[in-house]
């Protein structure tokens, strides 16, 4: 029996994804980054999946840095990879998988992490069937909120088109801008919230408050099962702020919601969006 090459493999994997429900933005970048692997391996004269080794991978990986590529943006690209070759495992196309230890590029750890759209989306892809996790992590993406500040929401500071976080620790009360897809999620919870006489938004099946911890450690599941496992709910946080700012968004709109005391703590993560400078908009984005 022949052996398929990759070429003839990609759709067949790409339909999978289209099955399992994952999202039109995914599924194309996924499609781009695994034509650019086979395009790499052809060219090396290995079109069969039996022919590849890790080195191969690795070469791939490296030779994307020496095209300028961010290390977080190859990394991404092998987590495509890495999807792709479990596939092949799973359908019985290969006996061993040889991305299975190709390590990712070192990310400067110094700098705050953040997802990017297709990361982001790619989350909320695989927590779609929890309704009361997906409206946790649409609040922090859509305001900023820290998690602690999410797990203290009490119903009555939950507003069409804001939210008030009242004054805790060193905190001052602060209204955040609320739009359309944090309103909407945190509606679809609403409606299947149980039955409970805690005044916090957020409970537990038995109608007690939500924990910090269980919050934390439902969305490390959720970016595990992304393949995203680098990224913790902190970096939700960030992310608010990166699209914020690269979306035009001035620094005191964006300090304000995210409850910096210093403008200057805001505008560190100019250099994070790569911008030079604030833009002028005042309505957070929707992401």
């Amino acid at each position: 029996m022949n052996e398929n090459t990759y070429k003839q493999l990609l759709p067949k994997f790409i339909e999978s994804l289209k099955e399992k429900g994952r999202s039109p933005s995914t599924v194309l970048a996924y499609n781009s980054d695994l034509e650019q692997l086979i395009e790499y391996l052809t060219k090396h004269n290995k079109p069969l999946p039996s022919q590849t080794l890790s080195t191969d991978i690795e070469g791939f990986r490296d030779y994307l840095l020496s095209q300028k590529y961010t290390p977080k943006s190859a990394s991404r690209k092998l987590n495509a990879i890495k999807t792709f070759f479990r596939w092949l495992i799973d359908n019985k196309h290969i006996s061993t998988d040889p991305s299975r230890d190709v390590s990712h590029p070192k990310i400067d750890s110094s700098m705050p992490k953040f997802l990017s759209q297709l990361e982001f989306r790619a989350l909320r892809d695989v927590v779609r069937g929890d309704t009361r996790i997906a409206a946790i992590i649409e609040l922090i993406l859509q305001t900023g909120m820290r998690i602690s500040e999410v797990a203290n929401l009490k119903s009555d500071n939950f507003k069409k088109d804001r939210v008030v976080i009242e004054a805790y620790a060193t905190q001052s009360t602060r209204e955040i801008q609320l739009n359309k897809a944090a309103y909407e999620a945190s509606q679809s919870y609403l409606k299947i919230r149980p039955k409970s006489d805690s005044k916090y938004l957020f409970v537990s099946k038995n109608g007690k408050p939500l924990a910090v911890r269980n919050i934390r450690a439902a969305i490390d599941r959720y970016m595990q099962k992304a393949e995203i496992p680098q990224y913790s709910v902190n970096d939700l946080r960030t992310t608010f702020i990166v699209e914020n700012l690269k979306r035009g968004i001035d620094l005191v709109t964006i300090s304000q919601a995210s409850g910096h005391k210093r403008l200057s703590t805001t505008e560190r993560y100019l250099e994070l969006a790569g911008k030079k400078e604030s833009g002028k908009g005042q309505v957070l984005q929707e992401l």
